[in-house]
């Protein structure tokens, strides 16, 4: 049952739309770094460091080295080392998550930038380690690029070759976009009306996922 909901549309949707949210959240209120987007992480610190902003590009490094980190620890939960510790690695996942946030939401803005961006990076990279497919397809809930991409090729499989599956999985990968865009859009509004707190409306959404664990089960 846990492999079933966590490979179920609705919940791609939700962790992608709280991921776009994340994004939006961190480079508006902590000076364009992004939370789950390494590509932009490491174009920035490259546009700084050629610029010699040094202290600019070392707010880039700090996220990059979470993300590596959590991705290796995503690895380690998967792994036969923690099969006998860890009953539900993907449930841990997301449960880890939402109290980073609750307790990013409480981060005041003048807490130096690394304490909210650093934690944050580490459990999206448990993210991108454990949620990789939906049903068979597979996707990346913490950016877009990939997903546009399998987009186009899906949609153009189904509207030249008259593929039935391939029209299917357009369909799958236009929600998950579309969540994503979403979540940036809702992430942008609500930080620049909330500030710090509005880490806790991702927080809720990750927790609804977690939820369907359990409603499932029943």
């Amino acid at each position: 049952m846990t492999t079933r909901t966590s490979t179920s549309l609705r919940f791609a949707a939700l962790l992608t739309a709280a991921s776009g949210f994340l994004d939006a959240y961190t480079y508006v209120s902590r000076d364009g770094v992004f939370a789950n987007a390494q590509t932009g992480n490491v174009i920035l610190l490259g546009i700084d460091l050629s610029d010699r902003h040094w202290h600019g590009a070392l707010a880039h490094v700090w996220p990059i080295l979470a993300f590596v980190v959590g991705v290796a620890f995503a690895n380690l939960l998967e792994s036969t080392r923690a099969e006998h510790v860890v009953a539900h690695p993907i449930r841990l996942a997301v449960a880890a998550q939402v109290v980073v946030l609750v307790a990013v939401g409480f981060v005041p803005v003048s807490v130096p930038d690394a304490v909210v961006t650093v934690p944050i990076a580490f459990v999206a990279a448990m993210q991108i380690g454990l949620f990789r497919t939906v049903g068979t397809l597979s996707y990346i809930a913490i950016a877009t690029t990939g997903n546009l991409m399998r987009f186009t090729e899906a949609a153009y499989a189904g509207l030249v070759d008259r593929d039935r599956d391939a029209r299917r999985a357009a369909a799958v990968y236009a929600a998950i976009i579309a969540s994503f865009a979403g979540g940036a859009v809702l992430g942008a509004v609500c930080t620049r009306a909330f500030g710090g707190p509005a880490a806790w409306i991702p927080a809720g959404l990750l927790g609804a996922a977690l939820v369907l664990f359990y409603l499932d089960e029943r």
